[in-house]
């Protein structure tokens, strides 16, 4: 593999169309939940906790225990057969959650859509860092970053749409499932396509050539831990300062929805379109700028350039996540969204290549599963919970706009912290990544 050609052009940003679709299938199964909290509730007697475990912690737990074993496959190879399984695996359990009878069902479907997500961010980042090199590699992975928001606002857009369509229709009966419910069609409906996207891949995307310093040897897992802890001052606030700022970009995507519901009177599903164009149109934006400006930075001598872009958006991302849940206009709350989610892509894309890029070859497959886990621990665990926790126990339910408030004061200062000590141990570890030469 070290003497294999390596891909073109053209082949090469295939892959990353094949991937950012494939990321947009899994923030699409992944976000869905949160244009159904309403009639979940409702169904299954719910309180705002319990929704916030099964939306986070519920996915989250398993997607953290089988993405690190995972990972040491990823690492072996071959990584798009291990990507294309995963994709069929978890859309088919997108599926399993609209046939789910009970909280239990629905409960376990969730964390298998986890097992099945787990897998697609170290393959796919491992693939792109072999792709391109490391002076190409933030507009890439900020280009698969568009399937990140395009999940997320296609789950709003379709998802709220199909709920509204669907509900107007009522339950229906079909052979060997039984009778649906309108959120439960919606599932179904969503997560089938996903296993057709597996197999395009699987027969179009080649498996690039590894990158490496010397040798085929993969480290162990002890090995990969202990070169991440050997350099802690640098991963360590690199891995918290990026999931401590996904725990407020979570906890706003995942209530915003409810938060229009109960402060301006929408009915379910009805913000859905909204704050789906919204995300479809101000992220890819985002994306796209912050990897450009990062890339401008890295070229101009800023070796701590994709951190830097992440500590800089922070800075006016905190006052707009605060201003946001206060207004009293709902057009204006729609156009505080689309800043705050602007911000907060711009730093999507260099956050991950930082991480790609002063990770040495064969160790990004497990280093990135552990960043993964991390991240979606604090992130997709910990945003979503805040809000419900204040939500039931502090504000009530129609005190929602004081649980965001709170998120926001808690997780923005304290990233923009971590971001802004990670930057001279980021800069010198570039250097170091360069020198090695993978």
């Amino acid at each position: 593999m070290m003497g294999a050609k390596p891909l073109s052009p053209a082949r090469s940003w295939w892959a990353i169309f094949i991937f950012m679709i494939a990321l947009m299938f899994n923030y699409l199964d992944r976000q869905l939940m949160t244009l159904l909290i309403t009639p979940i509730k409702a169904d299954f007697g719910l309180s705002d906790t319990q929704i916030s475990l099964l939306i986070g912690f519920a996915f989250v737990l398993f997607y953290v225990l089988a993405g690190i074993p995972v990972a040491r496959f990823i690492d072996r190879g071959p990584r798009k057969f291990i990507v294309a399984s995963a994709i069929a695996f978890w859309s088919l359990m997108t599926v399993a959650c609209g046939l789910a009878r009970n909280y239990w069902q629905l409960l376990i479907a969730r964390m298998l859509v986890g097992v099945g997500e787990s897998c697609n961010a170290p393959g796919t980042y491992s693939m792109t860092s072999d792709i391109f090199t490391r002076d190409k590699l933030a507009k890439p992975i900020s280009v698969i970053g568009i399937g990140t928001v395009a999940g997320s606002g296609m789950a709003l857009l379709v998802g709220g749409w199909l709920v509204t369509s669907l509900t107007e229709i009522g339950p229906q009966t079909f052979p060997l499932v039984g009778t649906l419910k309108p959120w439960q069609m919606t599932f179904v409906i969503v997560g089938l396509p996903g296993v057709l996207w597996a197999l395009l891949l699987l027969a179009t995307v080649p498996e690039p050539p590894r990158r490496a310093a010397s040798g085929d040897r993969t480290p162990s897992f002890l090995e990969t831990v202990g070169y991440l802890w050997s350099r802690r001052d640098t991963f360590g606030p690199m891995f918290l300062a990026n999931g401590i700022k996904a725990m407020l970009s979570f906890g706003v995507t995942v209530w915003s929805p409810v938060f229009f519901e109960r402060k301006f009177g929408y009915a379910p599903g009805e913000p859905g379109p909204t704050l789906g164009i919204i995300s479809l149109i101000v992220s890819p934006i985002g994306l796209l700028l912050g990897g450009w400006l990062a890339e401008r930075m890295y070229a101009a001598g800023r070796k701590d350039a994709n951190m830097r872009m992440v500590w800089l958006v922070t800075i006016p991302l905190i006052p707009v996540a605060i201003a946001f849940p206060l207004v009293d206009q709902a057009w204006l709350a729609f156009a505080l969204v689309g800043g705050s989610l602007l911000l907060g892509s711009l730093g999507s894309g260099p956050a991950n290549a930082a991480i790609q890029s002063v990770t040495p070859g064969r160790m990004r497959g497990t280093t990135t599963a552990i960043y993964i886990a991390i991240y979606n621990v604090i992130g997709y665990g910990l945003g979503p919970l805040v809000v419900g926790w204040f939500n039931d126990n502090v504000f009530g339910e129609a005190g929602i706009a004081s649980s965001m408030v709170m998120l926001a004061l808690i997780s923005g200062p304290l990233g923009l912290l971590l971001a802004w000590l990670s930057l001279k141990p980021y800069a010198r570890e570039i250097e170091a990544a360069e020198a090695r030469g993978d």
